[in-house]
């Protein structure tokens, strides 16, 4: 962890783009598939990515759904 936020001070960020949803949204509301996004995100917290490929499947299935709108 660094000592100073560096990405903040020089009003950048870098790592955004891991959360498609979870970045600030225009007019403040939560985007459409965030709740599917911060499950499958809570699943694989501290699980590390092979385990939480297989562990959390589910949930990344249901934000793909989501995402894709493929069952509506």
């Amino acid at each position: 962890m660094p000592f100073w936020g560096l990405q903040k001070q020089l009003g950048i960020d870098v790592d955004s783009f891991l959360l498609r949803q979870s970045m600030p949204q225009p007019h403040g509301q939560a985007s459409v598939c965030h709740a599917f996004e911060r499950e499958w995100v809570e699943c694989g917290h501290g699980l590390g990515q092979t385990r939480a490929r297989r562990e959390c499947q589910l949930e990344y299935e249901d934000f793909m759904e989501c995402m894709n709108r493929t069952k509506l």
